[in-house]
């Protein structure tokens, strides 16, 4: 598979959990991909709860239930270790669907909800910080 070139930021979709253009900030640093969330619990049945924001574009209801998932310890920039909940879903960039996984944490002081880590990008892009949103201007939408 030829690499694609990806810039710092770009917009991708969700399309399993109806989330349309949302911004990306694209991480080298960070292993793991991670999507925003307000709220992630496990239900007395055995289901993940994710509440998401209600102004995610083409997000018709802001909460999802989740049968599979797991969870993973992810260490943030600062060093202190965090227990997250990881899901699998499908993103939509550069007109191709790919699977990602993606941690689920609160990202309410961020510039961006969604952050693209290595083990997502390795093998299928090419980084260069210089540019943005890549996917965005190469898209008819």
């Amino acid at each position: 598979m030829k690499k694609l070139l990806i810039g710092r930021t770009d917009f991708v979709s969700f399309p399993e959990l109806g989330i349309r253009r949302i911004k990306v900030k694209v991480d080298t640093g960070a292993y793991t991909s991670t999507l925003h969330c307000k709220k992630a619990v496990r239900t007395n049945k055995g289901r993940l709860k994710v509440v998401f924001e209600k102004d995610f574009k083409g997000l018709k209801d802001n909460t999802l239930y989740f049968e599979e998932f797991t969870t993973k310890r992810v260490r943030s920039s600062n060093g202190k270790s965090q227990l997250r909940y990881l899901i699998k879903t499908k993103i939509n960039l550069f007109h191709q669907e790919f699977d990602i996984y993606l941690t689920l944490s609160s990202r309410e002081k961020m510039r961006t909800p969604v952050l693209l880590g290595r083990k997502f990008l390795k093998g299928k892009f090419i980084v260069d910080p210089a540019k943005k949103n890549l996917s965005k201007k190469s898209s008819k939408e």
